[in-house]
């Protein structure tokens, strides 16, 4: 099941996306409304809006964001970096939220953004604590993820609050994908393309560590929150965005979140 945010009219809701589409075209979909919000056992009202009529938003919005560093050897490797121990934690402030179609807002404090493509892991209910065979109980499902890098200001600060939590810095949509198991999470294609063009193309069954770990790993320093999401690493390519680059991230399974790099204002 597809489930996104989204904005009509100045009402914001949520609803189960319905039909099929051409790649990169929301074409046939549409938004089965639900009632309420979709971290209990919920029921669609019938209403059906054309998708394509709509504003989506980011499909959920976390209390907080939890990044994973370098949970992919060659992406490590091409930072001159080596894998760690154990997993290196960082947090995305909610303001860093955006949804497919919205900017990414190029910083001033910055000469070298980049792109890092991302499997996000989306939090469906109150845990912490969480034992590897409850993990899949904690999951509402998956979503698209951009961790959008200053990267020059993550050299030159010695620690990532600014370049990874400036505003617009992390994308994600373009809905959360509930019908994914974690068998199936291992084994996904994602690939990041810039301006249609690939930059790059890897498998979640490279990361350094499963989402299991991921999910036990940081539920034992915090309580994670319905709709907190997990950002579970990237593959090697991270590159260069400019202003005007458009930005996709496309996940097996899952669909494609695309953005744009303007100017701040």
């Amino acid at each position: 099941m597809r489930i996104a945010r989204f904005s009509i009219d100045g009402n914001v809701a949520f609803g189960v996306v319905e039909g099929d589409s051409p790649p990169g075209s929301t074409d046939g979909l549409v938004l089965n409304i639900i009632k309420g919000i979709p971290f209990t056992e919920f029921e669609t009202t019938g209403t059906r809006v054309p998708l394509n009529q709509v504003r989506l938003l980011p499909p959920v919005l976390p209390s907080k964001v939890i990044g994973i560093g370098r949970n992919y050897a060659e992406h490590a490797a091409e930072l001159g970096n080596e894998v760690p121990a154990t997993p290196v934690a960082f947090l995305k402030p909610s303001t860093s939220v955006i949804g497919d179609g919205d900017g990414i807002a190029y910083p001033s404090f910055s000469q070298e953004v980049h792109y890092e493509a991302e499997l996000a892991v989306v939090i469906g209910r109150l845990c912490r604590d969480v034992p590897h065979e409850r993990v899949k109980d904690v999951i509402l499902g998956f979503t698209c993820a951009n961790d959008v890098t200053a990267r020059d200001i993550q050299r030159s600060d010695n620690q990532w609050s600014r370049a990874k939590g400036f505003d617009t810095s992390c994308p994600l949509g373009p809905w959360v994908e509930t019908g994914i198991d974690l068998a199936t999470a291992a084994n996904l294609t994602l690939q990041c393309t810039v301006n249609g063009q690939q930059r790059q193309l890897g498998s979640t069954s490279d990361m350094v560590r499963s989402v299991e770990d991921l999910i036990v790993h940081v539920s034992e320093a915090m309580t994670l929150l319905p709709g907190d999401v997990i950002l579970t690493g990237t593959p090697a390519g991270v590159g260069p965005l400019n202003v005007g680059d458009e930005v996709a991230v496309s996940i097996e399974g899952i669909g494609t979140l695309t953005n744009k790099v303007i100017t701040r204002g």
